[in-house]
């Protein structure tokens, strides 16, 4: 076709599109489901609804429904049948978010306390909804323009509290702590064996088998082992103190052990915040090992890692500017929708380790200026949300102060809570916390420990029952114990003392009617 038979077609072209595809609103929905103004009107909708939600300060965990009684309800929502368009979807609509804001956990209510997810700061689900609605997804620059500025913009303002020298570190953004630490073991796996990404574990005939030592590791580390092909059996446990670090007296000792059985750890795994109880492993004498050694130290700092923005609190990471890698769970202590996780690498160079690729439709063989902003070669996900746009968003209007002082009042009430607990003599206290999670036991003076292992976890699954109180349990030391997350600012010392007495309340109840 000549170019004036082109351009003779594209005239027609609006004509034909009028005529055969506008036509279909007569016939069908379809179309009408993109229409700008019933945008608004379902917008208006849901931030009613929210509104009403975030508004109610009443003290309540979760409403547990039997889940084949909610199936029923949804699946009741989902085949009524559809009335005048306008009206009978936007009765739907409604009627679907009472149901989802019904069942699901309050987290902006002061009667939440279980878990490491938090109520974010609305503004930043305001964004989420911007990038939801405009969907660009942000491993290539020339698919999300802003969102690869920005995340540069938010490597450079979070090293002020990390410290490397600017031009040689790197922040990836990747979906969840677990996916980060897996990556970033995978960039260690390939700096040590760099030709296991092509040849495989053939390769390393002779070199020992490769192994990741561990102190309070989160369970996506055992995950991680088995993906790359390290398994289970080459994790090395590296023993605890009391309170539940990485014992720098036994490091040395144990990796020498592990050495000798065959084992070539490349990769060390510590913690700041862990999951269990919020320990913050030693990471200055930590890398100090880990360089002698040759061993890469990799931080999970999903939870602790935010503590670098509060003054008060940023010496519990010291000595973090000395790891090869760590992860930041901005979803989690920074308060923005999940998920949004911070992947930072020492070295710059290093952070393309973890995958090596070649795809002629999306890597360019000739870099230029808009290029060298891509995230892809850094990242597992090709198409990646704009993760970090409601990090810059919040940072941009509110700056660090509103972080830092939740983060600092969190922590505070956490200590005055274990305070709280260390005067009652029918509760007992495991830890002294160093973040915002406070494990404990309710042993009244009538109670056989040995005759109900499971009484703390009987106390916490008759509190969620109930729908006042969400909290979580944990093993330590191999016996139950309670766990409260204090990630709500709503949250005050009245509303802790009323839970206390809701567990009394329940263990009593358990004792006599057992």
């Amino acid at each position: 076709m000549s170019w004036h038979n082109q351009s003779e077609s594209l005239e027609v072209l609006p004509n034909f599109l009028e005529e055969n595809l506008l036509d279909d609103r007569t016939t069908g929905l379809q179309l009408d489901a993109f229409n700008p103004q019933l945008f608004r009107k379902n917008v208006e909708v849901v931030v009613s609804k929210l509104e009403e939600y975030l508004a109610d300060s009443s003290i309540r965990g979760i409403e547990l429904i039997n889940p084949y009684k909610l199936l029923q309800q949804a699946k009741e929502i989902m085949n009524a049948p559809n009335k005048t368009w306008g009206s009978g979807e936007q009765e739907k609509l409604e009627a679907i978010i009472d149901l989802y804001l019904k069942t699901g956990i309050a987290i902006h209510s002061p009667g939440y306390m279980g878990r490491q997810f938090s109520g974010v700061i609305p503004l930043a689900g305001i964004i989420d909804l911007v990038n939801s609605t405009i969907n660009q997804p942000s491993s290539f620059y020339e698919a999300a323009q802003l969102p690869n500025v920005v995340e540069e913009i938010m490597a450079h303002e979070l090293n002020q509290f990390i410290g490397w020298e600017p031009g040689t570190f790197a922040m990836v953004t990747t979906s969840g702590g677990s996916l980060g630490t897996l990556t970033a073991l995978l960039a260690a796996r390939n700096d040590k064996f760099p030709q296991l990404w092509s040849q495989g574990f053939s390769a390393l005939e002779g070199q020992g088998r490769p192994a990741i030592a561990v102190g309070d590791a989160h369970y996506s580390i055992s995950r991680a082992a088995g993906i790359l092909g390290i398994g289970e059996e080459q994790i090395v446990r590296l023993p605890l103190n009391e309170k539940k670090q990485i014992c720098l007296e036994k490091v040395r000792p144990t990796l020498e052990a592990a050495a000798q059985k065959g084992l070539n750890v490349f990769a060390m795994v510590a913690s700041t915040g862990t999951t269990t109880m919020a320990a913050f492993d030693p990471i200055e004498q930590l890398a100090d090992i880990a360089q002698e050694k040759n061993i890469w130290l990799h931080v999970d700092g999903c939870h602790g890692a935010s503590l670098l923005v509060c003054d008060q609190l940023r010496h519990k990471l010291k000595g973090i500017e000395k790891v090869d890698s760590f992860v930041w769970d901005a979803h989690k202590t920074m308060f923005v929708p999940g998920v949004c996780t911070l992947l930072f690498y020492k070295n710059k160079e290093k952070s393309y380790g973890a995958f090596h690729q070649d795809a002629s439709y999306v890597f360019e063989k000739q870099p230029d200026v808009y290029t060298q902003f891509d995230r892809a070669q850094q990242n597992f996900e090709c198409t990646k949300r704009p993760l970090i746009m409601n990090l810059w968003v919040t940072w941009s209007i509110y700056g660090r102060k509103l972080f830092a002082d939740k983060l600092e009042y969190l922590c505070q009430l956490t200590k005055e809570a274990y305070g709280i607990l260390e005067q009652e003599k029918d509760f007992e206290t495991v830890h002294d916390p160093e973040m915002n999670i406070l494990c404990f036991r309710y042993c009244p003076s009538n109670f056989d420990e040995k005759a109900w292992p499971e009484f703390q976890v009987m106390i916490r699954n008759r509190l969620k029952e109930e729908g006042t109180f969400f909290i979580s349990k944990v093993n330590v030391n191999g016996k139950a114990c309670l766990r409260v997350v204090f990630m709500n600012h709503k949250i005050e010392m009245d509303h802790f003392q009323l839970l206390l007495r809701e567990i009394r309340k329940i263990g009593q109840e358990i004792i006599q009617n057992v």
